[in-house]
């Protein structure tokens, strides 16, 4: 691991849902930038003090020379955005496979200069875009294929929060510090940190792609430096239209990220904070609660769900599933080396096995990082823009 030293937040997550299947075991990390901090996350996370590294750079070169077996298979990155590029680079062209924290990179020039190092390297490369990786959100986007609601003609997606409703910033407290710093955090401030979340999970949901946009974005908060607001007009490629709001200032609000999709015979609704439920409904015959567990959900669902019906499926349980996806297609690539093969026991008891399967090999991956990076360069450039609709470019 790069980054997630034990006053960082995301890191800890990371760790939490990559063990969570006993596929995955950290074996060693550069927790900080300041080597101190490293060696004593290190030590909080029993790992041995010649695993513990003082940078991104020892640690992937030192391992490098370790044996096939004892060396460290891949890199997960979770530091703040400025460091993202560098580190993936690095990593990457070392030969390690690798995950990252959305979003991919701080700026859209990085991240293409990253996507030809992947592709030519012929490692490995997800990007934790989580709330994909909820069981009802493969359901909802089982439904959207298999024509549940016809053709889609509205969606509707929110990420409110409220946590930067005051300038707590100002009083040095560290996720606000870097969110709102654009040197650590890049260009956008709500936008690139939740905005990109609503719109990966719109797309990913419709399978539509965003064609055109129109941004108001908003610093309500004196004294900060990047928006803390926006409400967005979509329109896609099928010629559907859409509304994306992002807040931070929303005061009392918590995660409420939320999407509601509308087709000519029917819709769905998804709340990540009731995430074990999914409605569909239809003008003739009302609603209908699809819920975690029970039924005939769809194979995609099923191998997403953990728990028997009316448990939880929580926030971590998604960064395990994306790690779990990752580590079973690292397993069928080392399978097709013929060094291992790739069979598991999932909460739902289905076993996989070696070869490429779309329900588990199912992961965010560049081509995400690079419409999140598209999606913050397009809604800039329509803040900024007289005229306001903006074609959404890469």
């Amino acid at each position: 691991m790069i980054g997630g030293s034990l006053e960082a937040f995301i890191g800890a997550v990371h760790r939490r849902g990559a063990a969570l299947d006993g596929e995955i075991e950290l074996v060693c990390g550069a927790f900080s930038s300041d080597p101190a901090k490293s060696k004593a996350t290190g030590e909080a996370l029993y790992l041995p003090a010649d695993r513990v590294y003082g940078s991104y750079e020892e640690m992937v070169l030192k391992e490098k020379e370790l044996p096939e077996g004892v060396r460290m298979d891949f890199v997960s990155i979770v530091t703040p955005n400025h460091v993202h590029f560098p580190a993936a680079k690095f990593v990457l062209e070392n030969g390690f496979h690798l995950v990252m924290d959305k979003p991919i990179t701080l700026t859209m020039e990085e991240a293409k200069a990253l996507k030809p190092i992947i592709e030519s390297s012929g490692l490995l490369f997800a990007l934790t875009h989580n709330y994909t990786a909820y069981p009802m959100v493969k359901e909802a986007r089982h439904l959207v294929r298999s024509g549940a609601i016809g053709k889609i003609r509205k969606v509707i997606v929110e990420y409110p929060q409220g946590w930067l409703s005051q300038l707590v910033e100002a009083t040095g407290q560290k996720q606000a510090s870097w969110r709102t710093d654009p040197a650590r955090c890049g260009a956008a401030g709500g936008v690139g940190d939740i905005g990109t979340h609503a719109e990966n999970l719109a797309e990913y949901i419709t399978g539509l792609k965003i064609t055109e946009l129109c941004a108001d974005l908003t610093i309500f908060v004196e004294g900060r430096q990047l928006d803390d607001d926006a409400n967005i007009l979509l329109r896609f490629d099928n010629g559907a239209k859409g509304v994306l709001h992002d807040s931070q200032i929303c005061n009392g609000e918590e995660n409420d990220l939320n999407i509601r999709i509308y087709g000519e015979t029917g819709g769905l609704k998804w709340r990540q904070m009731e995430p074990n439920t999914l409605e569909l409904t239809n003008q003739e015959n009302g609603s209908r609660i699809i819920r975690t567990g029970v039924g005939n959900l769809s194979a995609h669902a099923q191998a997403h769900t953990r728990q028997p019906a009316g448990h939880p499926e929580g926030y971590v349980e998604t960064f395990a599933n994306i790690y779990r996806n990752f580590a079973f297609a690292l397993r069928a690539k080392w399978g097709d080396e013929g060094n291992a093969t790739a069979t598991g026991n999932l909460g739902n008891e289905h076993t996989i096995s070696t070869g490429y399967n779309p329900e588990i090999h199912d992961f965010p991956g560049v081509d995400d990082g690079l419409r999140g990076m598209g999606f913050i360069q397009t809604v800039l450039k329509s803040a900024d823009s007289e005229t306001k609709w903006t074609k959404f470019e890469i």
